[in-house]
């Protein structure tokens, strides 16, 4: 369901961004391209994101499937986890899924108010195993050395933003080791984010303020297309 939707999404946007860019230019184009390649990383993550009407998928995501294998392993392993993702829907799917397995977690977004408390109540009840954490939220300020594994759902543009959440569990009085897992959906715009970072750091800084709209501007036509293939 996932491969499918994603593929119909990815050559209609194509088509679309081609005639966009020529009838307008690049620049010009660059807010659409912006909420094309957003709506690319929502699939990648869940169906249910994409807010499709009409539509009742069987498997809706296999990075849901996965993440909660992992969480089984990990938990049965005695580690304690961090999620993180950039999108606060797929956190509300996360947090579904673990209420219905009866798993208990901490909670924290953008709209959290008693953000110390959430941290204060993970790192002192060991019976906890899981916190979940949009990333723009968890980023900065936090000490969670309660947890000893990292996951993040998706990629962020920038990895000094993943890397500066990821240190939220290698904080001082650390004392295990601390693992760290990105789950990727192969075949995707996921992975090219990944190649793209490896290959143009001119695009991604260190600047922890960039965000999408910044990012994008640093981005050419040609990883555009490059984005927008199969």
């Amino acid at each position: 369901d996932q491969e499918k939707v994603y593929r119909a999404l990815i050559e209609a946007s194509r088509r679309k961004i081609q005639d966009m860019v020529g009838q307008q230019g690049f620049n010009r184009s660059r807010m659409e391209i912006l909420k094309t390649l957003l709506r690319l990383r929502q699939a990648c993550c869940h169906l249910d994101l994409l807010q499709l009407k009409d539509q009742n998928f069987k498997e809706p995501s296999g990075k849901m499937d996965l993440f909660l294998e992992l969480l089984d392993e990990a938990m049965d392993a005695g580690h304690r986890v961090l999620v993180f993702s950039q999108f606060v829907s797929m956190l509300t799917l996360l947090r579904d899924a673990l209420e219905k397995r009866e798993v208990r977690y901490c909670y924290l977004d953008g709209s959290t108010k008693e953000r110390l408390k959430e941290v204060h109540t993970f790192n002192t009840d060991r019976k906890i195993p899981v916190f979940l954490i949009s990333l723009k939220a968890g980023g900065t300020g936090l000490n969670l050395t309660g947890a000893d594994m990292v996951i993040h759902m998706d990629p962020w543009w920038n990895p000094a933003v993943e890397n500066q959440a990821t240190d939220r569990a290698y904080r001082i009085g650390q004392k295990k080791t601390v693992y760290s897992i990105k789950l990727i959906t192969k075949g995707t715009v996921e992975e090219k984010v990944l190649a793209m970072q490896k290959r143009k750091q001119l695009v991604i800084d260190a600047s922890l303020e960039r965000d999408d709209e910044q990012v994008l501007d640093k981005l050419s036509w040609e990883d555009v297309q490059d984005l927008l293939s199969l």
